[in-house]
């Protein structure tokens, strides 16, 4: 929600966006936007999706969740299943769980690689492409810089990764215990990245919201729009 936020300040400031190279819910934001969808219709797409239905629990693969499920309510998001046919040119990161590698998606077929890098573990399961089983591309890459390292244009960074002391009463639990471990492993991989882009934003009050909050979809997005507003009336001022 919060990489919507910095979109809307973008637009107010009639700043375009060529590429986005995305991660996870990053990913899932990039295909939407480039898909032609304004702000409120990108809100209303997290809005609608439901995170959890009975339904969708699976016992024969990996995971709580069947990730490949969300497949036709993505398609009502993002028609048009290919990645020639968006606005912006979009890199996808997902896992090879198989390989132990990450791997870009920027080509071909779109919401599966979508559905394979937002398929966090253990909520989620691996997503099948090409007979390979690709998990979220945060697992090994959550700040995917690389695709834009030899390009001319400024590169803007959107970190909503955010690292906040825990108490022992919020790691009582096995899914506890696996969310937090897994949030250490992507901060500690990627915390020197950010800083090879041209602008950051990092709206650090996001640290209070949970990473599958649902309730808190408006107060996110607010967050990153605020933040985005005052990052680029600093950057403006100095140029």
């Amino acid at each position: 929600m919060a990489h919507i936020g910095l979109i809307k300040a973008l637009q107010e400031q009639e700043i375009g966006i060529s590429a986005i190279s995305g991660t996870s819910i990053g990913a899932i934001v990039g295909a939407l936007h480039g898909s032609g969808k304004n702000i409120d219709e990108m809100l209303d797409f997290f809005r609608t999706i439901p995170l959890f239905k009975y339904n969708f629990l699976t016992w024969s693969k990996p995971g709580l969740l069947d990730t490949e499920r969300y497949y036709n309510m993505f398609k009502k998001g993002i028609p048009n299943d290919d990645f020639s046919k968006l606005e912006c040119k979009l890199y996808v990161i997902a896992t090879n769980l198989e390989k132990g590698e990450p791997v870009i998606f920027d080509n071909g077929p779109l919401i599966r690689p979508v559905l394979a890098s937002a398929a966090l573990p253990p909520y989620f399961s691996p997503v099948k492409i090409d007979e390979t089983l690709f998990a979220d591309g945060g697992i090994m890459n959550n700040f995917p810089i690389e695709p834009f390292k030899n390009g001319k244009l400024p590169i803007f960074g959107s970190n909503v990764t955010m690292l906040k002391d825990v108490a022992q009463k919020e790691l009582t639990s096995s899914l506890q215990l696996v969310q937090r471990t897994t949030g250490l492993m992507m901060y500690a991989l990627n915390k020197e990245k950010p800083k090879n882009c041209d602008l950051l934003f990092q709206p650090f009050d996001l640290k209070n919201i949970g990473v599958l909050d649902k309730k808190q979809i408006d107060a996110a997005f607010e967050i990153g729009y605020e933040n985005a507003v005052n990052v680029l009336k600093k950057w403006r001022s100095n140029a």
